[in-house]
C-alpha cells in the first residue's frame, strides 16, 4: 500500500466537467496535475445544460459558483405544461447556496468550460491537448503510456472520459451503454420575455422544453421517443424540429418558429451507464459520465460531475493512501449517483408512456434528495 510521500501527481484522462473540477480541487490541496484531453481543441457538445442546487453548492465550495451565475441565467423553478398547453405542476427547487441567490443556473457549454479552464490553469493544473492514455501498469506508481508514444508515472490516474470511457475499459469494469429509445434535440434561439424558468412541455408523442441560459439567449429541447439512435445530415436537422414541434399548442409555437434562425441544431441519443461494484483498481478510478450517466430528465449529470471531483480530493486528504481514499470515495459516491441514473431511466421510460403525471412528483423528490447533503 503506498502512502503519500511529498508532492503528489495525479493524470486526469478528459477535460470536461468532472475532468476539471477534480483537477481544480486536487491542484488546490497540493497535488501536481495533468489532464490529457484527446480533443485537439476546447470543443464542446451542445448549447447548454442547467447547474442544478448540487452544483452551485459543490462549484461555492470552489469559489466559482458566482461566476457561473454572472455567466449564465439563474432559475428556481420548472414548469410542466400538460398536452392543451396549460401549466398543470410547478417544481420550486431547493436553494442550496442561500435564500438569496439562485436554485440553478442555465448556462451554455462553452461559458461553464471556459471559467473551469480559466481555474484550473490558475490553479497550476498542465492540459495536454490531442493525447490520451493506450496502456497503464499499476505498481507503487502507476506507469502509463500515452498515445503520443511518450509515458507517465503518477500516484493516481482519473478516467473522467466520458461515457465510452477507455480508461474504464483499461481496468477490466465492464458496464454496458443503454439506449433508451430516445433521441433528444437542443437549438439555441432568443430567449421569451417569459421565460424566466424551465419550461417542459408534454405531447401526444414527445415532450419540449425551453431552457435560459442568459438574459438573451435560451436552448429549446425535445425528446423524440421511440426512435432508434440514428444519425441524420445536418441539413435535416433543423426543419425535422420545427416539424416535430409544430403539434405542441400554446408557447412552443413561439420558439419552434425561431429554430430555422438557430446557428446550430444538435440531436444526440439518451444513453446511461452505471458502474456496478468497484469503480476504483489500485490507485486509478473512474468518475463522471464513465462510472456514472444519467439520461438528461434530471438535468443533474453535470451535479455529479463536479460533486465527484470536489469529494474525491476531500477523500484522498483523508486518507494516508490512495487506494484508500479511493474506496472511500466510491463508497461515498455510488449510492447517491445510482438513485439519480436510476430515477432519471424511471422519468424517461413514464415519459414514453405518456404518464407525465406520475413523472412530476418523481422529478421533485429526486431533485429534494440530491439537495441532501453529499
Amino acid at each position: 500500500m503506498k502512502t503519500y510521500r511529498g508532492a503528489r501527481t495525479a493524470l486526469i484522462v478528459g477535460a470536461g466537467v468532472a475532468g476539471l473540477t477534480t483537477g481544480i480541487a486536487l491542484a488546490r490541496s497540493g497535488w501536481r496535475v495533468e489532464i490529457a484531453e484527446i480533443s485537439p481543441a476546447a470543443a464542446t457538445s451542445g448549447w447548454g445544460l442547467c447547474l442544478t442546487g448540487p452544483s452551485l453548492r459543490a462549484l461555492d465550495e470552489l469559489g466559482l459558483a458566482d461566476r457561473c451565475l454572472a455567466a449564465g441565467y439563474g432559475m428556481s423553478g420548472i414548469t410542466h405544461v400538460d398536452v392543451d398547453g396549460v401549466a398543470v405542476d410547478e417544481v420550486q427547487l431547493p436553494r442550496l447556496i442561500g435564500a438569496g441567490r439562485p436554485a440553478m443556473v442555465g448556462i451554455a457549454r462553452p461559458e461553464l468550460h471556459r471559467i473551469l479552464h480559466t481555474e484550473a490553469e490558475r490553479s497550476g493544473v498542465v492540459l495536454s491537448r490531442g493525447l490520451t492514455v493506450t496502456a497503464m501498469v499499476q505498481g507503487d506508481l502507476v506507469g502509463v503510456e500515452m498515445s503520443d508514444g511518450s509515458a507517465r508515472q503518477a500516484d493516481l490516474v482519473v478516467g473522467a472520459d466520458g461515457i465510452r470511457s477507455a480508461v474504464r475499459g483499461l481496468l477490466g469494469f465492464e458496464a454496458p451503454i443503454d439506449y433508451h429509445g430516445q433521441m433528444v434535440w437542443r437549438a439555441l434561439v432568443p430567449r421569451p420575455v417569459w421565460a424566466t424558468g424551465v419550461h417542459q412541455f408534454a405531447g401526444k408523442v414527445n415532450t419540449a422544453g425551453l431552457v435560459p441560459i442568459s438574459d438573451s439567449r435560451a436552448y429549446v429541447f425535445l425528446t423524440e421517443n421511440g426512435v432508434a439512435p440514428n444519425v441524420l445530415p445536418d441539413a435535416e436537422l433543423a426543419p425535422r424540429l420545427q416539424q416535430l414541434l409544430e403539434v405542441f399548442p400554446g408557447r412552443v409555437e413561439e420558439f419552434r418558429s425561431l429554430v430555422s434562425a438557430s446557428e446550430s441544431v444538435v440531436r444526440r441519443p439518451v444513453q446511461t451507464v452505471f458502474l456496478n461494484g468497484a469503480w476504483n483498481n489500485g490507485n486509478c478510478v473512474v468518475i463522471g459520465d464513465a462510472a456514472h450517466a444519467p439520461a438528461p430528465q434530471m438535468a443533474s449529470g453535470a451535479a455529479l460531475a463536479v460533486e465527484d471531483g470536489l469529494v474525491l480530493a476531500q477523500e484522498l486528504g483523508r486518507h494516508e493512501s490512495v487506494d484508500a481514499g479511493l474506496e472511500a470515495f466510491v463508497g461515498r459516491r455510488a449510492p447517491r449517483c445510482r438513485t439519480l441514473v436510476q430515477t432519471s431511466v424511471t422519468i424517461a421510460d413514464l415519459e414514453q408512456a405518456q404518464r407525465h403525471h406520475e413523472a412530476y412528483p418523481l422529478v421533485d423528490a429526486c431533485h429534494r434528495r440530491m439537495a441532501e447533503p453529499v
